[in-house]
């Protein structure tokens, strides 16, 4: 298995952010995109190889399945989009999963080792689709889950409280979609926590808290009622997450994992404080949450397998 080399699979907008940012942050020596339309990968891996002597060298090429034989990491972008305006988000789920079991089958033929990133939506629905149909240990299969979230809400946070978004210390987990959780009572700054508290000249403020709350539930929609999709951050998502598995950082990252009793819930995905390394999951760790939150991460898994027990 060879961390310098990783796959990505589907080249759409998210597909091709990843691989940039793998590229510019020279994160690989060698990418492989595969895309049902082999044309557009062979496209896009030649216009991103051209900047070789601007970045460094790093092979990007167009492949199929076996391709991606020992690579370290493929990232899975893939999935198919609504048939006709009146699809249902369950009908269009269920078509993604027949998407997944091509793709675990090929992949565990042809790269049995790889760690799998799946950044696909419903991500944490799809991970644990992807755990059920490859071969591949569950800490090998994780998901990209909250860090987006995370990032928005640091992102906001910080702009509120006028400082760096690296100053800031947040959480967002649980589902990522319309059930995750801001997790405000472990949430600080530079260890003053931010309930209660004046931050920088900054007084504690729960409405305009709450709103930076929706505004990071809701930024998906926003962003993709303007441009139709997001893709920049997600790419650095997933950038972050190989960096970490390749130089086994051991961060903790708010990621999709099978959960196994925390906060009581079993056999669902999404996403908990997860410690990363060269061996994907190492071990999760479960916050003090307060009442109302472990209230909501609980609503979350239920929303996840309510979803999922419908599918056929």
């Amino acid at each position: 298995m060879n961390m310098n080399k990783i796959g990505v699979i589907g080249t759409g907008f998210v597909g091709m952010a990843a691989a940039y940012s793998l590229f510019q942050q020279k994160l690989a020596n060698e990418i492989v995109l595969v895309d049902k339309n082999e044309g557009r990968a062979r496209g896009e891996a030649l216009d991103l190889m051209h900047g070789q002597p601007l970045v460094g060298r790093c092979e990007v090429s167009a492949g199929d399945y076996s391709s991606l034989k020992g690579a370290g990491i493929i990232v899975i972008c893939a999935g198919v989009g609504q048939s006709s305006p009146d699809e249902s988000r369950l009908e269009l789920l269920q078509r993604n999963i027949k998407v997944f079991e091509s793709i675990a089958k090929e992949l565990d033929h042809h790269a049995p080792e790889a760690m799998l990133l799946i950044a696909s939506n419903p991500v944490d629905i799809l991970t644990h689709a992807m755990q059920n149909l490859s071969q591949r240990p569950n800490n090998l299969v994780i998901g990209t889950g909250t860090l987006l979230d995370t990032s928005r809400f640091r992102t906001l946070l910080s702009s509120h409280y006028h400082v760096s978004p690296q100053s800031v210390h947040a959480y967002i987990l649980g589902e990522h979609g319309d059930s995750e959780i801001p997790v405000w009572s472990s949430a600080h700054v530079a260890g003053l926590g931010i309930r209660g508290n004046t931050i920088n000249g900054v007084d504690y403020n729960s409405q305009a808290l709450a709103e930076i709350a929706s505004q990071v539930k809701t930024a998906a929609y926003d962003i993709i009622a303007n441009k139709g999709y997001t893709n920049w951050a997600i790419g650095l998502v997933i950038a972050n997450i190989i960096r970490t598995v390749r130089n086994n950082q051991r961060a903790v990252l708010p990621v999709t994992v099978r959960l196994n009793g925390e906060y009581g819930i079993e056999d669902v995905c999404l996403s908990l404080p997860t410690i990363i390394g060269s061996d994907g999951v190492e071990s999760t760790i479960t916050p003090t949450l307060d009442d109302d939150e472990l209230a909501g991460i609980q609503t979350s898994a239920s929303t996840l397998k309510a979803s999922m027990a419908k599918l056929v």
